[in-house]
């Protein structure tokens, strides 16, 4: 049986939740390109009719900073959408569930995919007091996460009381490269340029956690910079310490940022939100990143994509970039001196890996395209 005739004999359409709001940008968080990536992968699938975004927001149209063949896909109102799809997934914008009940009664399929670390999300809110939005946990007929997330099946499916599926994480330069051509217009080149200006003749370190969940945060990447700094050599120019604004004049933070040697010798600077093409093109020549629990981040891949040296320590990338394990300041350390005197002669060598890693998880990666076609033909199959 053809992917068609699975489906009756059409194409399946697809919506996609996005919450439009006022000032909106895609590079706020990583849910809009969540969306974008998805979007161009089902718009390509073979058994897809058509991919639609569900407007869950106020505004009526997509960020300015989107790039073109994102904006160009239908944009429509949830109310107006119960007719218009056959399957629904929740992932930037909550769905309301009287309109959910109704979907799912004519037949419709509801997705919840979650992208974001769940526990986190999960606990965050109570714990801290935080508004956010909470449906009805049995809303969905599947459950879609990403690899990083595996852990958190079981919490899951207990939960949601359906079944919870691994599908693929996607990414592809399309996004960034929007953000390349609006700073190519302020006179700023994006990508990292050996000599000189390389990592070897002073690191310039770039940290751009959102130091909004404990499970992001810039303390280990600093402490792991103001170690190296303490050895004198390779040199530390600078520490550039974005997302962080909102944290100064918070006394442990303060405490924290003053005992570091980076502090005493003026070399870090703390900023509030930027976007990443417009700081690394300014003011950094490598990336140093540290996570618990949510091993799979764009930063990674705009950082190897410009061939930044990149120091993180996500299992999931491993192979690419400057590795260290857990929280492991030493090995950070370690990893930070190897990119900053061996970068620019491994320079091939780490392009060629990180290309390969990109093609791998790009939305035109037939592997890709095929998983998650098979959860679609499984979510037809239920009844």
């Amino acid at each position: 049986m053809s992917l068609i005739d699975a489906f009756g004999g059409n194409g399946m359409r697809i919506g996609l939740s996005v919450l439009t709001r006022a000032g909106q940008s895609l590079w706020e968080n990583g849910i809009g390109q969540n969306v974008a990536f998805l979007a161009t992968l089902l718009k390509n699938a073979p058994l897809v009719e058509g991919v639609y975004l569900l407007d869950c927001g106020d505004q009526g149209a997509l960020p300015g900073d989107a790039p073109a063949e994102f904006r160009s896909l239908p944009l429509i109102p949830l109310g107006s959408a119960g007719d218009v799809v056959d399957v629904a997934i929740e992932i930037a914008g909550g769905l309301d569930i009287e309109w959910v009940r109704r979907f799912r009664a004519r037949g419709g399929k509801i997705v919840c995919h979650i992208c974001g670390q769940p526990y986190a999300a999960l606990i965050e809110f109570s714990v801290f007091n935080r508004s956010g939005y909470w449906g009805d946990p049995t809303r969905a007929d599947e459950i879609w996460i990403l690899p990083k997330d595996r852990a958190f099946a079981p919490m899951l499916r207990s939960m949601h009381r359906c079944p919870v599926e691994i599908v693929p994480y996607l990414w592809a330069p399309n996004v960034l490269e929007h953000s390349i051509t609006e700073a190519r217009l302020e006179g700023l080149e994006f990508g990292y340029r050996p000599g000189p200006d390389g990592v070897k003749s002073g690191a310039r370190i770039g940290i751009f956690e959102p130091n909004l969940s404990p499970i992001k945060t810039c303390v280990i990447s600093a402490m792991i910079c103001d170690a190296l700094n303490r050895e004198a050599s390779p040199v530390v120019e600078s520490v550039s310490l974005y997302n962080g604004a909102h944290m100064q004049g918070q006394t442990t933070f303060d405490f924290f940022r003053n005992s570091l040697s980076l502090h005493d010798e003026n070399k870090i600077a703390v900023y509030g939100r930027e976007y990443f093409v417009r700081a690394m093109s300014k003011s950094c020549n490598v990336v140093i990143s540290h996570q618990l629990q949510c091993e799979q981040n764009y930063l990674y891949l705009d950082a190897l994509y410009g061939d930044y040296p990149l120091v993180h320590n996500s299992p999931l990338f491993a192979h690419v970039g400057y590795y260290f394990e857990d929280s492991d300041i030493a090995e950070g350390v370690n990893q930070l001196r190897r990119a900053c005197l061996t970068h620019d002669e491994n320079l091939e060598r780490y392009r060629a890996r990180s290309r390969a890693e990109m093609d791998r998880l790009s939305p035109n990666n037939p592997s890709n395209a095929a998983a998650y076609v098979r959860r679609l033909i499984a979510l037809k199959s239920e009844s």
